[in-house]
């Protein structure tokens, strides 16, 4: 099954792959590998222009949603 998931918010719109991949892009900023990421938690809250996450349930980070 393929799956497309968004997030839209007062005219504007996330996709869920454009979510990850700039979560991904911030923990290659850090220094880090993605073959590191063995779980990731994504929190959207539109209202606040931010989606907040969780890698491996111990690192914490957040990245601008729109």
């Amino acid at each position: 099954m393929k799956t497309a998931f968004y997030v839209q918010y007062q005219g504007r719109e996330a996709e869920q792959s454009e979510i990850v991949a700039k979560i991904k892009q911030a923990w290659l900023d850090e220094g880090r590998l993605i073959k590191e990421i063995k779980t990731l938690n994504v929190y959207a809250k539109p209202e606040e222009n931010t989606a907040y996450y969780t890698i491996n349930d111990d690192i914490e980070g957040k990245v601008e949603l729109f």
